[in-house]
């Protein structure tokens, strides 16, 4: 009787412990699923957006780190148009280096071509002036110039791309109809009388001064010397352009 009673026992223990594992079993699942599912669900809410830090894409900018410039961009709280110490831009500092990609970037995102440095350069004026065609072009195609913003020689971005022999920027904006091209700066000098009276005459000038008079400047416009491009190219004995002027 009693080995009964001992045997009765040991059963009813060991169906107790497997009922206890399987419980603890079936609580492990539970928190695992609910662990997952929680996990999930924050997975899903919408982060906390990381705050752009004053300076960052202009430093991304000048480390060409295109990657940072795009998750910068994608924030909302980017300051596109912030400036450094000589009030430059992110647009401005890719265009002095010629970061086309970078720079295309920042147009597409909205960034102010027009907006001026300390010593009165715009990205659009700059890549106007110093031969950033693929950057102007996507410009002109993409945003919209100031042509009333001049640089502190007072002209405009045709001028210095004449006098400096940027023959492919001077075919390009000469088919924007709102540049004007007999423009005068500060000397009055305009766009054709730069070509002659600032450069060496060579063949590049000369077909710069083609171009802008097949664009029908005003060849007669006096510079504040009371001088005209014509009267530049006989002072300097440049035979070919007197022959395209006269």
């Amino acid at each position: 009787m009693l080995k009964n009673i001992i045997g009765l026992t040991a059963v009813t223990i060991l169906l107790l412990a497997g009922c206890t594992s399987k419980g603890d079993d079936n609580v492990e699942k539970q928190t695992k699923t609910e662990v997952t599912e929680e996990a999930v669900e924050k997975d899903l809410q919408p982060k906390e957006e990381q705050q752009v830090q004053k300076g960052e894409l202009l430093q991304a900018v000048e480390e060409k780190d295109v990657q940072k410039v795009k998750e910068i961009l994608a924030r909302s709280n980017a300051t596109i148009n912030e400036t450094n110490d000589k009030k430059e831009t992110p647009l401005l500092i890719a265009t002095h280096e010629n970061d086309i990609e970078i720079a295309k970037l920042l147009i597409d995102a909205g960034a102010d071509i027009n907006q001026q440095d300390a010593i009165q350069d715009s990205a659009y004026l700059y890549a106007g002036a110093q031969g950033k065609t693929e950057i102007l072009r996507y410009m002109m195609e993409h945003a919209k110039p100031n042509q009333q913003v001049r640089n502190r020689f007072g002209g405009n971005a045709l001028i210095p791309a004449a006098e400096k022999g940027h023959l492919d920027n001077v075919r390009l904006l000469l088919t924007d109809e709102q540049v004007d091209i007999d423009h005068q700066n500060d000397y009055g000098y305009t766009a054709l009388i730069e070509a002659v009276a600032l450069t060496d005459g060579s063949k590049v000038y000369q077909e710069i001064v083609q171009e802008l008079m097949d664009a029908g400047v005003n060849q007669n416009l006096r510079d504040r010397y009371g001088k005209t491009a014509l009267d530049y190219a006989k002072e300097q004995g440049y035979r070919k352009m007197i022959e395209i002027l006269n």
